[in-house]
């Protein structure tokens, strides 16, 4: 089988509230945008992939034939089920976002050959439904304690809130929470870098009576020394997430038991298969993992299931927001009930493009 055809296509999807608008320290979002794309081959078998948007659309029509143009050369007349070979081969090793999106297509496509959906070819069924987290932008302790309880009406047991501006807003926000729904959801912070080795130390210890699942990725992706020092000196349990991308780095941060949980995503380590070997080097280690969301349409929440479904060490509720969409570019959109997702059962990812659906969202495609 061969790569006869080689598409991208930029989307952009409006979120609903609660969840918009979903503010980090750095930007507030209220739509989810995508770069997808679409591999054709001589066996009549398409593939599909997506990655998060990363840059403005302000030049949308311009990046995304750039990214046309890189993909061709690279993957015109390769086997796409030649999945080990993109890794080592295929010139995309620094390339860690653009790899993870041909590579999803082309696990899409060895999928659909065989007539088998992802999760077996990533191990079987471990689990036949994934837990999902709720998930808020920072907000202000009332607004925060009322989003927190619309979540538990809802049937989640995990919510995950940006943070990261002040300390001072983060703990009046965790209070906000506890507050309202006591110990009814699981709760996560994630400051995306935001603070000082020595002021990440004092809100860890300030958080220690809300008994947080986790407090993830407090400082920059660098300091894992950092990372393992504090983890010392307080009973809050710290994740990292943008420190998981090589498995260089993954190796490190086990041996210096610099987390308690990695969340390891397809885009900043590569690809399906890439995540797949962080979750079972991380189990070596007895650290469980969580996939990483960075605003997710059909085709990677789809990816995360079929990770979750198949990897004993992804235990606990990955990260979601789903449910936020307007809509969705795939034909039967997911449904989540108390929490919980069921995993894909068609061949490949399990999904199919909705082409209108896609027509509506599309800001720009290589078709011109």
């Amino acid at each position: 089988m061969k790569i006869t055809g080689v598409e991208t296509f930029l989307v952009d999807v409006p979120l609903q509230v609660p969840v918009s608008p979903y503010q980090s320290r750095y930007i507030s979002s209220m739509t989810t945008g995508a770069l997808l794309i679409r591999l054709e081959t001589d066996a009549g078998i398409t593939g599909w992939g997506e990655t998060p948007q990363r840059l403005s659309f302000q030049n949308a029509v311009s990046f995304t034939g750039e990214e046309a143009e890189y993909f061709r050369p690279i993957l015109m007349g390769k086997d796409p089920t030649d999945i080990a070979a993109l890794y080592a081969d295929w010139g995309m090793g620094d390339e860690p976002y653009r790899q993870s999106l041909a590579e999803m297509a082309c696990w899409d496509i060895l999928g659909k050959q065989a007539g088998l959906p992802l999760h077996r070819l990533l191990g079987g069924l471990y689990r036949d439904r994934v837990e999902v987290t709720c998930c808020m932008g920072i907000r202000g302790p009332e607004e925060a304690a009322a989003i927190a309880k619309h979540y538990v009406d809802r049937g989640f047991s995990t919510m995950k809130t940006k943070a990261g501006r002040s300390p001072e807003e983060d703990l009046a926000m965790v209070r906000g929470i506890r507050e309202s729904v006591g110990d009814k959801l699981n709760l996560r912070i994630d400051p995306n870098m935001g603070y000082t080795p020595e002021v990440a130390l004092q809100l860890a210890r300030d958080l220690e009576p809300y008994e947080l699942q986790y407090f993830e990725q407090p400082m920059h992706k660098d300091l894992l020394q950092e990372s393992a020092d504090i983890r010392r000196q307080t009973t809050t349990p710290l994740a990292l997430n943008e420190s998981v991308t090589t498995m260089e780095n993954v190796r490190k941060i086990l041996e210096l038991d610099a987390a308690e949980y990695l969340l390891p995503d397809t885009y900043q380590c590569g690809g399906i298969w890439a995540v797949k070997l962080v979750g079972e080097v991380a189990a070596s280690a007895g650290v469980p993992c969580i996939f990483h969301c960075a605003h997710d349409l059909g085709l990677r929440t789809a990816t995360m299931l079929h990770m979750a479904a198949s990897s004993p060490n992804f235990p606990l509720a990955n990260d979601c927001t789903y449910y936020s969409l307007e809509n969705d570019i795939i034909t039967e959109r997911f449904e989540i009930k108390e929490g919980t997702m069921a995993v894909p059962t068609k061949p490949g990812l399990g999904v199919e493009i909705d082409e209108g659906m896609l027509q509506k969202y599309l800001v720009a495609s290589s078709l011109g």
